[in-house]
């Protein structure tokens, strides 16, 4: 059976038709797997997020905007539920470990580190986080686009942007609160932690 294509699987997901869930499990359920796996370094747990997810993506599929790809939409969502999970591992450590439990052979069992060397689904994620940061800023209204561009583009201060728009600071100010409500509004997508650089 062919693979369906992305857009006629975000419908039928909408639409709930029980075997799209099954084509999203075979479409992106190992993918999301080795994701979690390469941020918790344990097989239980990388399945028990890899559920999570494709029932979180099924159950949120109507907050899917189309706006980035889907599959980077899911990666956000298993890099969340990942970090979700080493969240909850490490508040249930114990502050002074009195012993570590023991596997059948009497070895001492170790939880492995996760692995925080960059990933190619982050590289993936950054580059279209910058693709649609270059997008918003040019649909945003100059007024509002300069002000951005010089401050947390350029990184001039407050003062030397007021300057070079010819603005009082209390506008400039003002501005540059609205354009970043602007963005933050176009880049929803891109909460889930994901830094530029």
């Amino acid at each position: 059976m062919a693979q369906p294509t992305t857009h006629n699987l975000v419908e039928r997901l909408k639409a709930h038709d029980a075997t799209a869930v099954e084509d999203l499990s075979s479409s992106y359920g190992s993918k999301i797997y080795q994701l979690a796996f390469r941020y918790l370094r344990n097989r239980e747990d990388a399945e028990e997020v890899a559920q999570d997810v494709l029932l979180k993506v099924y159950q949120k599929i109507d907050a899917f905007r189309g706006d980035a790809a889907l599959s980077s939409w899911i990666y956000r969502i298993t890099f969340n539920a990942a970090m979700s999970r080493l969240r909850e591992f490490k508040q249930n450590l114990p502050n002074a470990p009195e012993k570590a439990a023991d596997d059948d052979t009497g070895q001492a069992l170790r939880r492995e580190v996760a692995d925080w060397s960059p990933l190619a689904d982050e590289d993936m994620l950054r580059g279209e986080m910058r693709q649609a940061l270059v997008r918003a800023l040019k649909d945003m209204p100059v007024l509002y686009r300069a002000p951005v561009i010089l401050r947390d583009v350029q990184g001039l201060t407050t003062e030397e942007a007021s300057a070079v728009l010819h603005v009082k600071e209390q506008t400039l100010k003002s501005r540059l609160h609205r354009g970043r409500l602007m963005l933050r509004e176009q880049l929803t997508d891109f909460s889930g932690g994901l830094s530029l650089h």
